[in-house]
């Protein structure tokens, strides 16, 4: 039973067997991390600097940038080490700090969506309601609630994971400390772990998913009702880049975790896993900001006075 106990560390194998792709495929991700942080910050300074842009969607929005900049954060770093340098040890303590986060982050992000299709739901089914419904108070509950529930909710399968023996191998066949790769290395039952886990993920993924889909089946029949086509259009505008966003994310993440742990390829899961935690964050900002007349704007009033300031 000691020797169960004693692995202090983890070798994170990333891509193997890349033939010469590992330098290309760095300089991509590389690229990929810079531009998701750069573009998010971007949001959270315009938001910030622009009085037009303090209301609730935009409150939300921020929050969103802000947890895009910590979510890619918790993987891209050690999965472009491994990409330059090979397999990489992590510690235990580390591994089990890179599952926690990464699994907090995305239940916030799943609540933070549900919070803003709330959010959009007032504001086109009940436009007279909306000052009052959506206030600064409700904006903070539920922001709050999201982080909240999100760092909470990961703290049982992180418990339960990494007091599993590991025996068979200290290797783990990914690019970052994933679920299933991790119970994979355990060599006890872990049945009550992916039970639990289970249960856990659908409550924290099903649940906001459903309010979402619950509040856009009210917005579409609240917008068809609208008489003129150009009212119809700006009222899609107002949503579509949330739209967007929830379908992306929930679209990879489903496609990886709906297929059995047992059937899914070691390569397979890699790929799929790459969206959700590197592509999603830096599409974000970008459906965000092009998509957005208001953000548009707000960018180019925040230049025109840095330009203005530069030159005086």
């Amino acid at each position: 039973m000691a020797n169960l106990t004693a692995i202090k560390e983890f070798l994170l194998l990333g891509f193997g067997g890349l033939h010469g792709l590992q330098w290309f495929l760095f300089g991509i991700f590389l690229g990929i991390y810079v531009v998701t942080l750069l573009g998010n910050f971007l949001v959270l300074t315009v938001i910030s600097f622009d009085c037009n842009l303090q209301t609730p969607m935009y409150f939300f929005l921020s929050n969103f940038s802000f947890l895009e900049i910590w979510y890619t954060t918790s993987i891209a770093p050690k999965m472009l080490q491994t990409l330059l340098s090979g397999p990489q040890v992590i510690s235990f303590v580390g591994c089990v700090a890179q599952f926690y986060f990464f699994a907090s982050m995305a239940v916030v992000e799943c609540f933070l969506l549900a919070a803003m299709s709330y959010d959009r739901y007032i504001a086109i089914c009940s436009p007279l309601q909306y000052p009052s419904l959506v206030n600064l108070h409700t904006c903070i509950f539920l922001a709050g609630g999201s982080w909240l529930g999100g760092f909470l909710t990961p703290v049982v399968t992180v418990t339960m994971t990494f007091q599993l023996p590991f025996c068979a191998t200290y290797k783990i066949d990914h690019f970052f400390c994933d679920l299933a790769p991790m119970l994979k290395l355990a060599c006890s039952d872990t049945e009550t772990v992916e039970k639990t886990t289970f249960l856990l993920a659908s409550f924290v993924t099903m649940v906001p998913f459903l309010l979402t889909v619950a509040s856009y089946v009210h917005i579409v029949a609240a917008v068809l009702r609208i008489p003129s086509a150009a009212g119809k259009q700006r009222a899609f505008s107002t949503c579509s880049s949330h739209l967007i966003v929830v379908t992306l994310y929930y679209g990879t993440l489903g496609t990886v975790y709906a297929i059995p742990t047992a059937t899914r390829a070691a390569a397979l899961n890699k790929i799929f896993s790459l969206f959700y935690t590197v592509v999603t964050p830096l599409v974000n900002p970008i459906v965000y900001s092009l998509r957005n007349k208001d953000v548009k704007k707000a960018m180019r009033r925040l230049m025109s006075l840095w330009v203005y300031a530069k030159g005086t």
